[in-house]
């Protein structure tokens, strides 16, 4: 490849060459991802046809996201062109990406629960004496709605947060001592707003994916989960990652979905959606866990199909995450809760041995998935640092 653009991690086998190309808001605004560095493309507007400029010199990737899938293909082979280009187009300079913010209005939040191995660990520590998976889950995606307010882009510290976990005597009222993360790949959504989107449609309504940590207070939710699932111990914090990359990206990296029983029709699939994403979560430095989504029992389209099958829309800046991953392996477990199983086996982080998160521990989950020609494709990383509940 010749390209204009001097940097050797802009390259077809590192995560974020022409492969890639990931969108994101840095301080000049909506920019590309190319290497280690960003390429605004509000000064490039005259490169695009008139009605792709807009899209372009918006604030954030609001409007690109309501666009829909024929400009989200237009505008990436155009991009494609400019950065692969022998010259620099008129306009083009190279910025820092740590200036990067969060690129869009996050509309509604869903988080899933489709790792089998993840689904299977959680049952066999909470439920010992029963069968690890309730009879519900080899029949649709399981999920719940999240709060769209507290997703935060990666590099936002995580506060620790309050709230009530068992004692001996009945509950106590505190900040969290079972902080804990949850690997997962999230998906952002565009296009037109829609219910009762089918499996076969969801594509057209995915604008691309970002790394997630949703993370968890692992004492609250045991305390009020029964009966209708996640709240306070979820609604805190959920940290993505500051680039999407595109759906058309993953060509390449997609697989059957590994599926765990007799579905009914509205979430049978017409092509495979299941994609081989490998992920790896860091702790204080030190690599924890490498979770394969590839294992997935359902897939994003699958889980879109669930989401409005009961006539719930779908629309621009909706975000919906995978649930945790995890592997058959110890090593490939995705989060600490499982890691350490429920904080009976401790994992070694550097020097230290550790259950659930301390004040000061810094989490980093990146992920890469094959792209075409041997290339990789990269999902930029999320990142937080836990801070002392206020």
């Amino acid at each position: 490849m010749t390209s204009w653009i001097d940097d050797p991690a802009f390259a077809a086998d590192k995560p974020f060459g022409p492969q890639t190309l990931p969108y994101g808001v840095v301080a000049e605004g909506v920019a590309v991802r190319v290497g280690d560095r960003a390429l605004p493309l509000g000064p490039l507007a005259a490169a695009f046809d008139d009605d792709l400029r807009p899209l372009l010199t918006a604030p954030n990737l609001d409007a690109l996201l309501a666009a829909g899938p024929a400009e989200w293909k237009r505008v990436r082979a155009r991009v494609r062109e400019l950065v692969t280009a022998g010259t620099a187009p008129e306009g083009a300079a190279l910025v820092p990406v740590d200036t990067a913010r969060m690129p869009f209005t996050v509309a509604d939040y869903v988080d899933f629960y489709s790792s089998r191995d993840h689904a299977e660990n959680v049952g066999r520590m909470f439920r010992p004496n029963a069968e690890p998976l309730l009879p519900n889950w080899t029949h649709l995606p399981v999920g719940y709605h999240g709060r769209a307010g507290t997703v935060y882009v990666s590099g936002t510290d995580i506060v620790r947060p309050h709230g009530q976990r068992a004692g001996e005597d009945g509950p106590v009222f505190g900040p969290s001592v079972r902080l804990d993360i949850e690997a997962e790949i999230g998906f952002v959504c565009g296009g037109a707003v829609a219910g009762r989107v089918s499996a076969s449609a969801a594509p057209d309504h995915v604008f691309g994916l970002v790394t997630v940590n949703d993370w968890s207070a692992r004492d609250i939710q045991a305390w009020e989960y029964v009966p209708l699932g996640p709240f306070l111990g979820k609604s805190f914090a959920t940290s993505v990652g500051a680039w999407i990359t595109p759906l058309e990206a993953f060509a390449a990296a997609r697989v059957p979905v590994n599926a765990s029983g007799k579905l009914l029709d509205y979430l049978v699939e017409d092509q495979p959606w299941g994609l081989d994403i490998a992920i790896e979560v860091v702790w204080n430095g030190t690599v924890v866990s490498r979770p394969p989504f590839r294992t997935m029992a359902y897939s994003f389209a699958q889980q879109l199909a669930h989401m409005t099958v009961n006539g719930a829309t779908v629309r621009p800046g909706d975000l919906f995450a995978s649930g945790t991953v995890s592997g058959p392996e110890k090593d490939q477990r995705g989060s600490f809760l499982e890691l350490s199983w429920n904080g009976t086996e401790p994992v070694a982080v550097g020097g230290e041995k550790r259950t659930f998160l301390e004040d000061g521990d810094t989490v980093t989950i990146t992920a890469t998935a094959p792209g075409p020609d041997g290339s990789v494709v990269g999902l930029s990383e999320v990142t937080g640092t836990v801070v002392a509940a206020g």
